[in-house]
C-alpha cells in the first residue's frame, strides 16, 4: 500500500479514537441512522456498543435529514447526537449541535461564512473533527468503506466489539460496495479480514445470484437480476427446463434442492452453461464476470436461511426501512431469533413481492431517453423507498443501454418526488458523479439531493421532473462529452 495512503488509514483510525472519546464523556446520546441496510446496522452497532458501555440511548431512523428534521432534533436538546449513515451532507444546518458522525457519503463542502473568520474556522474545524468519513481521508465512500463500516472502526475503539464486524460487513454488502471488483476492497475489507480471524466471517468465490441457501435452484435463476440471464429470468418453466437439460435433480426426495445443496460438479455444470448462454446470446465477457465473484457469510448464523448468507441478510434489513420498520431490522441485528426475526421474515416476503410488481410495471411502461440518460416516471405504482432498487436492476436489462445513467422517478408520501439516479462503474470512471448532480439539480428544482457518484437520490417538488431531466442529462454531457 503507498505511503500515502498508510499515512491516511492511520489518520482515519485517529479520527475513531477521538470520536469514541467524544461519545465516552457522555452518558445519553441519541443515535439518528438511514433506513436502509447500512443505515440499521450502523445503528445497531452504536446501539450495541452503547449498551455494553451502560449508557442510555434512544434511537430515530429517518429517510432524509432536511433542515425541519435537524431542528426538531435540535429542539430534543439531545447531550450528544450520533448520526450513523448520515448527516456527513448536511453539517451546514446542523449549527450547535453536538454531534458525532460515522458517515460514507459526500460531505458538504464549506460552510458559509459568519461575521468573524474566528467563528468561521472554529465552525470548519468542528465540522471536520466531529466525522469519519473516507471522502476526508482521500478514499471513496462508494468502494471503500460503508457507514456501517465506519461506524464500526468507532466501536472497536471502546474495546473488542470485533462481533460486530459482522453487522458492518452486512451494511456494506447492503450498499452495494463490492460490485466494482465482485468483492470488498479497502476499509472494508480490512474489516472482513479482522472477523475472519475471529470466527465471524468467511468468504469463497461462487456464483452471485440471490437465493443461493434459501430458494429452490429454478427460483434462484428465474429471480436472477444482478445479473439476469438471458432466456432464463423471469421464465419459470424455461429455468426448469434447463436444469432438466442438464441432468439436474430438482428434488431430493420432497424437498427442493437449493444451489448449497448442489455437488460442486453440478455447480459447475450450471455456471459454464449460463457462462456460454450470455456469450452465445452476444451479453459478452462483462455478464460473465459479473455473475462470479466474493460470497460472504455469517459462520454464527443456521445455514440455508436468510441470516447465514450477507446479502440475503441485507435485503432482509432492506425490506424493513423500506417500508418504515426499522426497529424490527434493528433487533434482528441485536439478536432477535424469535418475535421480530418472524416479523423480518414477513416484510421480506412482501418486499419480494414489491419489487417483482415494480419490475414489471417499469417493463409495461417502458425507459425514456433523453440525451445521455434515460429515465422511468412509476407515479404512485412503485413505493418511493424501492425506486431506486427498481433503476438499480432495470439497468441490468439486456435491453437497456447500461452505458446511459437511469433515473427513476416516483411519487412521495409528503407529496413531492422521489428520484433516484444509478448508473455504472464506467461512467464514473470517466468522471461522472451522481451524488454532485443530485445535489446541484435538486436544489435549482427546490428540493434536496445527495449520495454517492455511482447512485444517489433527491427529493424534489411535483411538476420539476422534466427541468431535473433536462439539467442532470446537461450536467452528465459536460463529463462525457
Amino acid at each position: 500500500m503507498p505511503c500515502v495512503l498508510v499515512v491516511r488509514m492511520q489518520e482515519m483510525f485517529k479520527r475513531a479514537r477521538e470520536l469514541a472519546e467524544i461519545i465516552s464523556r457522555e452518558d445519553t446520546i441519541k443515535i439518528v441512522g438511514h433506513i436502509d441496510a447500512d443505515g440499521i446496522t450502523s445503528a445497531s452497532i452504536a446501539a450495541i456498543t452503547l449498551e455494553r458501555l451502560g449508557k442510555n440511548y434512544d434511537v430515530e431512523f429517518v429517510k432524509q435529514l432536511d433542515p425541519p428534521t435537524i431542528e426538531r432534533i435540535k429542539d430534543e436538546n439531545p447531550p450528544l447526537v450520533w448520526f450513523t449513515d448520515i448527516g456527513s451532507g448536511y453539517t451546514e444546518y446542523l449549527g450547535d449541535l453536538n454531534f458525532v458522525i460515522t458517515d460514507h457519503h459526500i460531505p458538504s463542502k464549506l460552510p458559509s461564512k459568519s461575521s468573524t473568520i474566528i467563528g468561521f474556522f472554529d465552525n470548519f474545524k468542528k465540522i471536520l473533527k466531529r466525522q469519519l468519513n473516507p471522502h476526508l481521508f482521500g478514499r471513496d465512500g462508494a468502494t471503500d468503506m460503508s457507514g456501517s463500516v465506519a461506524t464500526y472502526l468507532v466501536s472497536r475503539e471502546f474495546g473488542g466489539n470485533v462481533d460486530l464486524s459482522t453487522l458492518a460487513i452486512i451494511g456494506a454488502i447492503g450498499d452495494m460496495q463490492d460490485t466494482e471488483e465482485n468483492r470488498l476492497i479497502g476499509t472494508n475489507r480490512i474489516v472482513l479480514q479482522e472477523g475472519v480471524r475471529a470466527g465471524y466471517l468467511d468468504y469463497f468465490i461462487d456464483v452471485r445470484f440471490f437465493g443461493r441457501e434459501t430458494r429452490p435452484i429454478y427460483k434462484m435463476l428465474e429471480f436472477a437480476t444482478e445479473p439476469i440471464i438471458p432466456n432464463l429470468t423471469g421464465d419459470e418453466k424455461a429455468c426448469i427446463r434447463f436444469l432438466k437439460n442438464l441432468g439436474i435433480k430438482l428434488k431430493d426426495r420432497e424437498r427442493w434442492r437449493r444451489w448449497i445443496d448442489l455437488s460442486d460438479e453440478e455447480r459447475r455444470k450450471i455456471t459454464n452453461e449460463i457462462a456460454l448462454l450470455y456469450l452465445r446470446l452476444g451479453y459478452g465477457h462483462r455478464f460473465v464476470k459479473k455473475m462470479i465473484g466474493e460470497v460472504y457469510i455469517l459462520t454464527k448464523e443456521e445455514e440455508g436461511t436468510p441470516l447465514h448468507d450477507v446479502k440475503e441478510f441485507a435485503t432482509l434489513l432492506n425490506s424493513c426501512g423500506r417500508y418504515g420498520k426499522c426497529e424490527i431490522g434493528m433487533r434482528v441485528c441485536m439478536g432477535d431469533r424469535d418475535k421480530y426475526y418472524r416479523e423480518a421474515l414477513k416484510m421480506l416476503n412482501h418486499h419480494r413481492r414489491r419489487i417483482s410488481e415494480g419490475l414489471r410495471y417499469v417493463q409495461d411502461i417502458g425507459i425514456v431517453r433523453h440525451g445521455l440518460v434515460q429515465y422511468f416516471h412509476a407515479g404512485d405504482k412503485i413505493d418511493e423507498n424501492i425506486v431506486g432498487i427498481i433503476a438499480s436492476m432495470v439497468l441490468s436489462f439486456p435491453d437497456i443501454p447500461h452505458e446511459l445513467p437511469i433515473i427513476g422517478f416516483a411519487n412521495s408520501s409528503d407529496g413531492g418526488i422521489k428520484v433516484s439516479l444509478r448508473t455504472v462503474r464506467e461512467n464514473v470512471e470517466k468522471g461522472v458523479n451522481l451524488g454532485e448532480i443530485a445535489k446541484v439539480v435538486a436544489k435549482k428544482c427546490g428540493g434536496i439531493g445527495g449520495g454517492h457518484n455511482i447512485a444517489a437520490g433527491a427529493t424534489i417538488p411535483e411538476g420539476t421532473e422534466e427541468d431535473f431531466i433536462i439539467m442532470a442529462e446537461k450536467m452528465v454531457r459536460e463529463v462525457l462529452e
